[in-house]
């Protein structure tokens, strides 16, 4: 199913079982924010970037340095180089998205991202090391930014996918399909929001971190509701600025996100993490914030 109707949406997955796979990654890579720069083409339509001045490379490196051995407390976490011809690159979760025996390569928006699904590098790890077929989406015209746009509940193998210039309905639906979802909600971000997974992240299919005000349908937070029950968390308007819905479980026990995030949090939303089990666990990610984006940005996970 890939539908708008948020009811009809919630009718068909209420009944699913968690059994579509893992419902957090095997391992996960990164990619090293070398040359990492304002890229101008991509702050067109990403209000949460900061200033060319705001940016301090190398800080940005020792941040991502302390994030690969953190995350590896947790599971095999890969890097790869950046280069300065692809200063976004440190956020590679928009570019490349694996389900079990497959990689999918998305198509950016922007050239100056649109170069990051060139890499034979990446590309060859999978085909030629991890044995995975490819799924390249990279060169047709739908504007497809993987799991910036499209959160995903792997145990029940649905996803929720936002509209933006990041993400058109006929790439949402390229998505679906080479994902092998069995259901997927499309819904129109509020103003503003340029990915969902700023505003939205399903920690291992059975809690919901969301801003409400990232989201131009209020039902979508009721669908949320719906199905994460006690465990769907709403967050604050700072906690929302503060990159809280930027997250991700790589375990069943916790929940990765920056350390400005922790630190926005209510305590409501701490109590609601431990009521569904999670422990906060948390990096100093400023410098990277830098780049629009924050922990689960820089997280591409492999299944």
């Amino acid at each position: 199913m890939l539908t708008r109707d948020p009811e009809a949406f919630l009718a068909h997955v209420q009944g699913l079982s968690h059994d579509f796979g893992p419902a957090t990654a095997k391992a996960a890579f990164l990619v090293s924010p070398d040359g990492f720069a304002r890229a101008e083409e991509s702050a067109q339509d990403n209000r949460y970037m900061a200033g060319a001045g705001d940016f301090d490379a190398g800080t940005a490196l020792a941040q991502h340095h302390d994030l690969q051995a953190a995350l590896s407390s947790e599971r095999p976490v890969l890097c790869f180089p950046g280069a300065p011809a692809t200063p976004d690159a440190v956020f590679p979760n928009n570019v490349f998205a694996t389900v079990a025996g497959r990689t999918v390569i998305g198509r950016m928006r922007h050239p100056v991202r649109q170069r990051e699904a060139e890499r034979a590098d990446i590309r060859g790890f999978f085909s030629q090391v991890m044995g995975y077929a490819e799924t390249d989406l990279s060169g047709q015209p739908h504007v497809c930014e993987l799991t910036g746009a499209l959160v995903i509940d792997r145990a029940r193998g649905i996803g929720f996918c936002g509209l933006s210039e990041r993400c058109d309905a006929q790439g949402a639906a390229l998505m679906h399909e080479a994902l092998g979802l069995r259901a997927t909600l499309l819904f129109d971000l509020a103003p503003g929001e340029y990915h969902t997974n700023v505003v939205l992240a399903v920690l291992a299919g059975r809690a919901a971190l969301f801003s409400a005000a990232g989201f131009a349908d209020p039902a979508v937070p009721e669908v949320l509701q719906a199905l994460y029950g006690p465990h769907a968390i709403a967050l604050s308007r700072q906690e929302h600025a503060d990159f809280a819905g930027n997250a991700i479980s790589l375990s069943p026990h916790s929940v990765w996100m920056s350390q400005r995030a922790a630190s926005a949090l209510t305590p409501a939303t701490r109590q609601g993490l431990q009521a569904a089990g999670f422990a906060v666990r948390a990096v100093d990610l400023s410098a990277l914030e830098a780049g629009g984006g924050s922990l689960r940005c820089c997280v591409a996970e492999i299944f």
